[in-house]
């Protein structure tokens, strides 16, 4: 019976317990701790949004050891450099969240994602309600949607395609976001059996170029020139993909979907320029234009438009020349007309025609890098784009002086048979368009003429050599970029040079240095470019200081 009582009276003190636990419980389990996240349900990439962070003990009793974790949307970009999750400890919040207290966080960021992406924000708030050991936690989220993506992204090339025909592909793209976007990358993925044959500009690899830095009202284009090879009828899909890279993870901003079909061709087009049909062009060229098309289908063709649509600033639209085309203004196209035109106005089967025209390019082309000039052909339904590069332009400047600061010349003026006379030699370079490699200038020094060893700057020693059985003077310069000497300070070289006359020369004002030679390999057109400078005599035109009496052998 005893034992029953006992019994009776740790059951009853269980029960007791365990519902005086429950009760406890359910104290905080009640909406005891309102968190929550205030924010914009909308936001367009790039924007500066904030979330604010709310929380109120509602209860009665104190929350113990509080601890606040907030989490940005991904790949949000945090003002100030602050971390996506950010933690706050017991200490910042106070050490504990009593009965009626309310706190509130701020966070800003921009974020980042493709349209109508969700983007969602998380908080938590943990605590130890008092008296108690467990802790309990409470937790939201927010979230925001990118309602737009204000950048232009798009394909430009043809819905139609001949099998294993050349043809261009572009890829367009331009911000008017109000925040500058980093680490742009942008990723083509290429249908099966197409095959790239050059771009520009060069990719990382042969399907992503890195873009980098974008601000608001900046673009550009990417040019892919390449063949696909397929069965006729057959849909190729081309996707573009834009992209940006943080912390080795990237956010994917936009995507492009376009199709093209193979199709059979019915005319054949080619262009030559100045007879030759992969012509590259230099600065002040005149082109003479001849574009062949060919019927290649089973049937006839009648009554055909050709319209040539020429492109690129290097163009003097002024210098046309065509007998049978018609030049329209505006748009620069030149058409020719069928009535005008005896293969235009039939085409039988493998029947070929041609049309020809002269336009000239400038002389100067301001300040531009890798120019091209193109020329669109639009015959029937047949389209056929032919890019022409421009080469760049070097110059060399050679120019002689007796009077000059660098070294202080010294010697009988004019100079005298048998006896020494020094000038100096100043060598100054330009290069425009491209970039250039292995450059090189080289003059000959005539017979009685001797490099003293004197040269300035003395870091281009290294870059200067002498043969003296050529007496070939050689200044190597390796790498110029674009605009080198227009744009920024060009590179030169002075040296001395000892001039010793023989009684030939007695009355007559011979050759200090022959002609002087620039050379080097245009990158962009990967032709071997070449320019000259006049030699110099003993009268030095470029020396003020010097009349031409002094400069006659005495």
């Amino acid at each position: 019976m005893r034992k029953t009582n006992i019994f009776l009276i740790l059951f009853s003190l269980i029960v007791i317990s365990l519902g005086f636990w429950i009760y406890q419980r359910n104290l905080y389990s009640k909406e005891v701790l309102k968190l929550e996240i205030l924010g914009s349900n909308e936001a367009e990439i790039g924007e500066l949004v904030e979330y604010i962070v709310k929380y109120k003990n509602n209860g009665d009793f104190r929350l113990d050891e509080p601890e606040l974790i907030f989490e940005a949307p991904a790949n949000s970009l945090m003002e100030e450099g602050k971390p996506l999750r950010q933690i706050f400890e017991s200490d910042e919040l106070g050490g504990a969240i009593y009965p009626g207290e309310e706190k509130t966080f701020s966070f800003e960021m921009r974020l980042m994602g493709r349209e109508g992406e969700a983007k969602i924000a998380k908080a938590s708030l943990s605590y130890r309600p008092k008296n108690l050991k467990a802790r309990s936690e409470s937790s939201t989220s927010f979230t925001t949607i990118i309602k737009s993506v204000s950048i232009t992204f798009e394909f430009d090339m043809p819905s139609m395609v001949g099998p294993e025909k050349d043809f261009s592909i572009r890829v367009n793209y331009f911000s008017n976001v109000d925040y500058p976007l980093s680490g742009l990358r942008i990723l083509v993925e290429y249908p099966f059996g197409f095959e790239i044959l050059e771009s520009n500009p060069k990719p990382l690899e042969k399907n992503e170029w890195d873009i980098g830095l974008l601000n608001k009202s900046e673009g550009g284009r990417i040019e892919i020139l390449g063949r696909i090879s397929g069965e006729i009828g057959e849909e190729k899909i081309f996707k573009a993909k834009l992209i940006s890279w943080q912390d080795e993870d990237f956010v994917l901003l936009k995507e492009v979907l376009k199709g093209v079909k193979v199709t059979k061709p019915l005319l054949y087009i080619r262009q030559e320029i100045n007879g030759n049909p992969e012509y590259i062009t230099l600065p002040g060229d005149w082109l003479h234009y001849e574009i062949f098309f060919k019927n290649i289908g089973d049937e006839s063709l009648q009554n055909l438009f050709l319209v040539n649509k020429l492109e690129g600033d290097a163009f003097d639209f002024e210098t046309i020349k065509s007998e049978l085309g018609s030049f329209k203004e505006g748009d620069n196209s030149i058409i020719f007309d069928w009535r005008k035109i005896l293969k235009l106005q039939y085409l039988a089967p493998m029947q070929e025609g041609k049309v020809e025209f002269w336009i000239k390019l400038k002389d100067d082309l301001g300040i531009t890098k890798n120019p091209v000039v193109k020329n669109k052909i639009f015959l029937g339904q047949v389209k056929e784009e032919f890019s022409t590069k421009i080469g760049s332009k070097l110059e060399i400047s050679q120019k002689g002086y007796f009077a000059d600061e660098i070294f202080g010349n010294s010697g009988p003026l004019p100079p005298e048979v048998g006896q020494i006379t020094t000038y100096t030699i100043m060598w100054q370079i330009k290069n425009y368009y491209n970039d250039v490699k292995n450059v090189k200038v080289k003059a000959i020094l005539p017979k009685g003429v001797e490099l003293t060893g004197k040269i300035f700057p003395e870091e281009e020693s290294s870059k200067f050599s002498f043969d003296p059985q050529s007496k070939e003077v050689v200044w190597s310069l390796e790498d110029l970029e674009t605009g080198k000497g227009v744009l920024n300070p060009s590179p030169n070289v002075a040296f001395q040079i000892a001039f010793t006359p023989n009684s030939a020369q007695r009355g007559q004002t011979p050759e200090i240095i022959g002609e002087a030679k620039i050379s080097g390999e245009d990158t962009w057109t990967n032709q071997i470019l070449q320019a000259f400078s006049m030699p110099i005599t003993t009268v030095l035109p470029d020396d003020d200081t010097i009349t031409e009496e002094q400069g006659i052998v005495k």
